[in-house]
């Protein structure tokens, strides 16, 4: 893995998204505003700990490490002769251009546009909601490398470390952790 690339790379905002419930899909916004250590302000997941319906039932305590979601719009190029899919429909809070999102070492900081600053905490782990959105679209999602490990492609998930307002159209800096770079694992 060639991390000077990834952590030299700049990377652009698509679009942006949210919703209030706990639906699949997000609607495209305008902006939206990331506080510090909640999440995406009117999103159904924002807070301390976490709101994923299943992950509360398990313990509700759980700090919430999918605080803001990101998908890179190259995915959805990818599943484009397949699945009709747009930014926002994956669930995702933020689609980027320009980043490797899944090769980013866990800790990775983003800064995105004036203010916001989020720190990428693991991997999206695709639950079957997705193949109930588009029958077919979990296995397009999941991967094989060549060990025959699972690649999950579905997005990450980071923290909000400073708030701010986001907008189609930011710029996406990358900031590395210290070393030893982690690879990411499904939070």
């Amino acid at each position: 893995m060639n991390y000077e690339k990834i952590g030299s790379a700049n990377g652009i905002v698509i679009a942006v998204s949210k919703s209030d419930k706990h639906t699949f899909s997000k609607e495209n916004c305008s902006n939206i505003k990331l506080l510090k250590g909640l999440g995406v302000e009117g999103d159904a997941h924002l807070g301390k700990t976490v709101k994923h319906r299943s992950r509360v039932a398990n313990n509700p305590n759980q700090p919430n490490l999918r605080q803001v979601h990101l998908i890179h719009s190259e995915l959805l190029d990818e599943l484009k002769d397949s699945f009709n899919v747009t930014a926002g429909q994956m669930g995702e809070n933020i689609t980027t251009q320009g980043i490797d999102l899944l090769e980013l070492p866990r800790d990775t900081v983003l800064y995105i546009g004036e203010t916001a600053v989020i720190k990428v905490t693991g991997l999206r782990n695709p639950c079957a909601q997705i193949d109930q959105f588009k029958p077919g679209l979990m296995k397009a999602v999941l991967d094989r490398d060549k060990q025959g490990s699972l690649i999950r492609k579905a997005g990450i998930m980071s923290i909000v470390l400073e708030s701010g307002e986001v907008y189609p159209g930011d710029q996406v800096r990358i900031q590395l952790p210290p070393l030893p770079y982690r690879p990411l694992e499904r939070v």
